[in-house]
C-alpha cells in the first residue's frame, strides 16, 4: 500500500471502508472529500463483468452528460468546406484540413478532442502514432469520425465523455466537479451506469456491475452499492 500523506488520512477517516454507500449518499459525501486548492474532477471507477481480451466483450462508447463534466474542452476539427463552416457554427476551436495535419507534425497538440468527417481520414490517419496514444484520434466506433460534426462538436463542447474499459475490466469516467452540488452529480452518474448498462455485451455472463467507487482528485474513494447500481442503471 503506498503511503498517504496527512491530509488523505484526515479525509478517509469520514469514510466508512466497510460499507457500501447509495449513490446519493456517495455524491453528498465526496464533496467533502476533496482536499485540493482548485476545484476537482469527481470520478468514477466502475468495474464490469467482462473479458477485455475478448473482442465481443470489450466495452467502449461515449456519455453525453446532463450537467457537463465542468471542464473547458477544446475541439479540434479535421473538415473542409460547409462541413468546416458546420463545425465552426457548433463551437468549435480549430478546424482545418492538411494545415492542422501539419501543425500536428510541428509538435503542436493544444486541444482536447478531436472530430473528422471520412474524407479527411486519408490526412488524418498518418499522425495517428502521435493522436492514438494520446486518446486523440478520431474513432468512427465512438462517433469522432461523421458526417454529423454540429451534433458532435456540441456534444464535445456540451461534456460528452468517451470510455473503454481498461485491461482489468474496469471503465473509469469524470462525472463533475466538487462544485457540482450532490443532485447533479448523481444524474451524470445515471447516465453513466445507464449508458453503460446499454453497451452491454451480449456474451458477458455473470454480474455485470461487480464493484464501483467515485473519489474526488487527490482524495480517497466511496465504494457504491453495486446492487443498488443494477436497479439505477435500468431505470
Amino acid at each position: 500500500m503506498p503511503k498517504r500523506g496527512k491530509k488523505y488520512n484526515e479525509h478517509a477517516k469520514l469514510v466508512d471502508r466497510t460499507a457500501r454507500y447509495t449513490v446519493e449518499e456517495a455524491c453528498a459525501l465526496v464533496k467533502q472529500l476533496g482536499y485540493a486548492k482548485f476545484d476537482p474532477s469527481i470520478d468514477a471507477a466502475i468495474n464490469l463483468g467482462v473479458d477485455p481480451r475478448h473482442a465481443d466483450q470489450m466495452v467502449r462508447g461515449a456519455v453525453v452528460f446532463p450537467h457537463g463534466t465542468g471542464k473547458t474542452v477544446r475541439v479540434l476539427v479535421f473538415a473542409e468546406g460547409d462541413k468546416a463552416k458546420e463545425a465552426e457554427e457548433a463551437g468549435a476551436d480549430f478546424v482545418g484540413s492538411k494545415d492542422l495535419v501539419d501543425k500536428i507534425k510541428g509538435g503542436w497538440l493544444d486541444f482536447d478532442k478531436t472530430v473528422a468527417t471520412p474524407d479527411m481520414m486519408r490526412y488524418v490517419g498518418p499522425i495517428g502514432r502521435v493522436l492514438g496514444p494520446r486518446g486523440l484520434m478520431p474513432n468512427p466506433k465512438v462517433g469522432t469520425v461523421t458526417m454529423d460534426i454540429g451534433r458532435v462538436v456540441s456534444q464535445l463542447k456540451a461534456g460528452r465523455v468517451e470510455f473503454r474499459v481498461d485491461k482489468a475490466g474496469i471503465v473509469h469516467a469524470p462525472i463533475g466537479r466538487a462544485s457540482f452540488t450532490p443532485e447533479m452529480l448523481a444524474e451524470n452518474l445515471h447516465e453513466l451506469l445507464a449508458t453503460l448498462q446499454r453497451a452491454k455485451p451480449s456474451t458477458a455472463k455473470g454480474r455485470y456491475f461487480r464493484a464501483a467507487a467515485i473519489s474526488p482528485t487527490m482524495g480517497p474513494g466511496i465504494r457504491l452499492d453495486t446492487l443498488a447500481l443494477v436497479d439505477l442503471a435500468l431505470h
